[in-house]
């Protein structure tokens, strides 16, 4: 069975195993999730998911990223998933379409805390985490999604029982059921696309809590199907409507590292439209372009994005909420043509009331892109008209931050800061991150991580 292999691997992995690039590509993004909880907790994101963590009692085991309340580890990997996720900002591996340091960090950072890990213990299990969170959505592209499930909630908690799993030293036959278990907590729906909610945010949270109880559970005793994954009514039998290939899962595990390609987000919103904004911004580069000069904007969109950041609402009236504009790339478009740049102010109850940015917003048109490969992997084209009859037109392979044009130390070092608030100890943050395996256990960096939190 897969996740026997998968268990056996996860249980025998050591850091001498990881190559160079392939930790300081786990480091760079558990710096970024910590990045983007830091910003959510300064944005004052994520309050009731917060609030249901503090409340859920159980010994004061870990401390959730941003906080300084101990509270027991699932609770805490709960409210930290919410947190990393809160903003959308959060990493997306393009073949699987999953957020994976949302599902690995939450899980590594509360079982570390109660473990009384080393920097070095946590990076290893954010290695898995993040690699294991990969195939796993690499087995069937797009085929969660597709069918309505989002393939972050679906994979998550099996991710964050493996990384549990391991740093609590469970044997791999153990690991076997814990990855069982966890597959029956798999989900999260597609739903809040056609509403105002922002349930999405939630779905990391729910994994990384379920991840460390399916751990916690198959330490005590219970059992788990070793078919949680090919069976014939496993997690893709269930969940996908699209065909599964477990060698995607299997294949090169432990050569060949996923975890290098993760892409690292530029903009705080959907993946999916990331590389119409850039098409968009190369088409209008160099021209002297206001918002006021645009009389039609044509981007071309992968077919699998289109139900999803073109849906019927987008372009046509105003977002429902902050989250419904992370998904409403016409709107998107048209701030990025108003304001010159998308960012977490972007997405404010007041940004997405202006009637301008609106009206702007129903000149953006989406056409099929028809190409091979992933969506979130597609390239991009734009093509803008000006009032006067100019046509601009803009093309890249891919979008930036992506894997194929990946964001450098500095970059994701700027977005850092930002997410900080450019504040002075931000930068020994980031440097303790970055150098997480020399940390001799965790209470630096969540110390920094909580003032950061709660300072403007």
């Amino acid at each position: 069975m897969t996740s026997t292999v998968l268990a056996e691997w996860a249980a025998d992995l050591g850091l001498p195993d990881l190559s160079h690039d392939v930790r300081h590509a786990t480091a760079r993004h558990l710096m970024d999730g910590v990045g983007n909880a830091v910003a959510a907790a300064r944005l004052d994101y994520g309050r009731p998911a917060w609030t249901v963590a503090t409340a859920l009692g159980g010994p004061p085991e870990a401390r959730p990223l941003t906080g300084t309340q101990a509270l027991s580890a699932p609770a805490a990997a709960f409210a930290s998933g919410v947190m990393v996720h809160a903003l959308d900002f959060d990493d997306t591996h393009a073949g699987a379409l999953v957020h994976a340091t949302a599902v690995t960090l939450p899980a590594a950072i509360a079982v570390g805390q109660e473990r009384a890990a080393s920097g070095a213990d946590v990076l290893l299990a954010g290695a898995i985490g993040l690699e294991t969170a990969c195939r796993l959505g690499a087995v069937s592209p797009h085929g969660f999604h597709s069918g309505g499930v989002h393939a972050t909630g679906a994979v998550g908690p099996l991710v964050a029982a493996l990384v549990a799993g391991r740093l609590s030293r469970l044997t791999s036959a153990t690991l076997v059921h814990a990855l069982g278990i966890a597959g029956s907590s798999g989900a999260g729906l597609l739903e809040f696309l056609d509403t105002d909610a922002d349930t999405k945010a939630l779905h990391p949270g729910s994994a990384s809590l379920n991840g460390v109880l399916a751990a916690r559970l198959a330490a005590a005793g219970a059992t788990g199907p070793s078919s949680v994954l090919e069976g014939r009514r496993g997690l893709y039998a269930a969940l996908t409507s699209r065909p599964a290939d477990f060698t995607a899962l299997t294949d090169g595990l432990g050569i060949r590292w996923e975890a290098t390609r993760i892409g690292i987000k530029p903009y705080p919103s959907c993946q999916l439209m990331h590389v119409a904004l850039d098409a968009v911004s190369a088409a209008v580069a160099g021209h002297d372009v206001t918002a006021s000069d645009i009389a039609d904007v044509e981007v071309a969109v992968h077919s699998d994005s289109l139900p999803i950041v073109c849906g019927p609402n987008a372009g046509v009236a105003a977002p429902r909420s902050t989250y419904d504009g992370k998904f409403d790339l016409p709107w998107s478009v048209a701030a990025l043509l108003h304001d010159g740049v998308v960012d977490v102010a972007t997405y404010t109850d007041d940004s997405i009331a202006r009637p301008d940015v609106l009206d702007t917003a129903r000149r953006v048109r989406s056409v099929e892109l028809v190409t091979d490969g992933p969506a979130a992997a597609a390239p991009g084209r734009a093509v803008v008209t000006l009032t006067d009859g100019r046509v601009l037109t803009g093309s890249v392979d891919g979008s930036r931050g992506s894997a194929a044009l990946p964001l450098s130390d500095d970059d994701l070092t700027d977005k850092f800061l930002a997410n900080c608030g450019h504040q002075p100890r931000a930068k020994e943050l980031s440097a303790r991150l970055l150098d997480l395996a020399g940390e001799s256990d965790l209470t630096a960096v969540l110390d920094l991580a909580a003032a950061l939190a709660s300072s403007s």
